[in-house]
């Protein structure tokens, strides 16, 4: 039998290569990440399979239907000999698994419609930089972990309370990029011709986006599309300012209506309008919900509480019947709150979206993302993205913040300030000068005031640290003011560490 997982083995040793090796550190929220030959070697991956497999077989069981398991792996040097190790752990735990090669995580979601699975395991760091590795799992289409599935997981693997059984078996499935493209296709093509920047970051999107789109109907305009695993220009984060800055010159420089760019798995999509806009996720997301909620009326939508207050306040939305619900920032999360409410769609700051019947499965998929964008300029042939865009009432929003609170006291702080804010509501108090009309403590505590400022303070989910945000319907004044409110109530507080300085100077000659 394999040995019980250690977190102090050295590379280069008999033991690494004969003894599970896993960081707990890498079992986080709602995935698992480590740096691969750091933080676990290759019979950790094996001592992760079987962990993964006893829970797969152990569900499974319950519901009366068989193991069986959809494994991919993202386009790094080391993914495919980690999904390997990560298969042999499977099979050994009594597992179906069924392989689909190199892939995106959507297309891995996809396949556990497409080939009748239970459970998914995609091996991908996503846009992480070398050496980081990771696994998104899933037992119950089309979610993926949260905290209680990470928690019994990490109990099983570090405690090797695994369980071998017979019946694994492997089958490789050569047609799922083919059946995922046709499904993406289905609706036909578009019928404007629309020229769009298509960035990949040399990631794995890379062998499915162009040429997705490219099908649709789209004129593609290529930025670094060619697979790379060593990401020569910079991670696939389309998120982070220097991706989003290269499609925003991509753009400007060959006259096309939009760039849209996909992180390093493809569940994520960015989009800059043909101005050089950088255009934040959760605008786009209420620019979805407008067109959206105008061809399917009186339905729900679900937000991330980092993202933009027009969800709640938008004039558009509220004229076609939409509601919004804020929850808890996370792409399982937020994917589990959507399946709960039946939403129509759902959106996070961080460029997860996840659409529901008739447009989605409800998983987050890049390039679903992508196509109800270009649907959304088809049926507004009069308009630019920028011009769309341009419609949206004017918020003032701080970047998102994050000073450094450890991870074993972050919990316990945040708490503190929710008990607080919470008295101060009750009590009728005030903040920058306007009383408190809210206050959401789904995740952190996020408290509006009377002209429907706002601030954010919650703790990070993977990193040692805050996440703070504050925005403003009103003017950049009054977001700079609650910033200033925000920074100093933190660092009031010693075990609170150092804030970035972009805000100061952006606040520095605001009143």
């Amino acid at each position: 039998m394999l040995a019980t997982p250690r977190d102090d083995l050295k590379a280069n040793t008999p033991e690494w290569e004969t003894i599970p090796h896993i960081a707990a550190t890498g079992f986080r929220e709602y995935d698992a990440r480590w740096k691969y030959g750091v933080d676990i070697n290759l019979m950790g991956f094996q001592a992760l399979g079987m962990a993964l497999g006893t829970m797969v077989v152990d569900e499974c069981a319950k519901k009366g239907v068989p193991p069986r398991v959809v494994v991919g792996h993202d386009y790094r040097d080391y993914s495919l000999m980690l999904k390997h190790s990560l298969i042999v752990g499977l099979m050994t735990a009594g597992c179906a698994v069924n392989d689909i090669g190199l892939a995106l995580s959507p297309v891995a979601y996809f396949a556990q419609f497409a080939y009748d699975c239970a459970a998914v395991a995609m091996v991908t760091a996503s846009h992480n930089e070398k050496p980081w590795t990771g696994v998104k799992m899933g037992i119950e289409k089309p979610l993926t972990f949260g905290p209680a599935e990470m928690n019994a997981l990490k109990e099983i693997a570090l405690g090797g309370k695994w369980k071998a059984r017979p019946g694994g078996s492997y089958v490789f499935h050569a047609d799922a990029r083919e059946r995922y493209i046709a499904d993406l296709l289905k609706d036909g093509p578009l019928k404007r011709r629309i020229r769009a920047v298509v960035a990949c970051g040399n990631g794995t999107a890379a062998h499915y986006a162009p040429e997705v789109l490219a099908k649709l109907g789209v004129d593609v305009v290529p930025l670094d599309t060619e697979l790379d695993y060593t990401f020569p220009r910079y991670n696939p984060n389309p998120e982070d300012h220097e991706m989003l800055h290269a499609m925003s010159e991509a753009v400007k420089e060959t006259g096309a209506e939009l760039a849209l760019g996909f992180d390093g798995d493809g569940d994520r999509c960015g989009v800059v309008a043909g101005d050089g806009e950088e255009i934040f996720a959760d605008k786009i997301g209420v620019m979805l919900a407008r067109d959206l909620s105008a061809l399917y009326p009186n339905r729900t939508f679900v937000a991330d509480v980092k993202s933009t207050g027009l969800y709640a306040v938008d004039t558009v939305l509220k004229a076609n019947g939409a509601k919004t619900d804020y929850w808890m920032t996370g792409h399982s999360h937020i994917k589990r709150r959507n399946h709960e409410l039946g939403a129509l769609a759902a959106f996070e700051k961080s460029g997860h979206f996840f659409f529901n019947a008739p447009i989605g499965r409800g998983y987050d998929d890049g390039l679903v993302s992508a196509i109800a964008v270009l649907r959304m300029m088809e049926r507004n042939p009069g308009k630019s993205l920028a011009q769309l865009y341009a419609e949206l009432p004017v918020t003032h929003a701080t970047l998102t913040m994050g000073p450094h609170c450890g991870d074993t006291i972050k919990y316990g702080v945040v708490d503190e300030l929710v008990a607080r804010f919470k008295a101060m509501h009750a009590n009728g108090e005030s903040v920058t000068g306007q009383k408190i009309v809210e206050v959401l403590t789904v995740n952190g505590v996020r408290f509006t005031t009377e002209d429907g400022t706002w601030g954010l303070i919650r703790a990070s989910s993977n990193k040692p640290q805050l996440v703070v945000v504050a925005e403003s319907p009103v003017s950049k004044a009054r977001m700079c003011a609650m910033y200033r409110y925000l920074k100093d109530l933190l660092d009031a507080d010693t075990r609170i560490g150092a804030w970035d300085q972009t805000m100061d100077a952006t606040c520095q000659n605001c009143h």
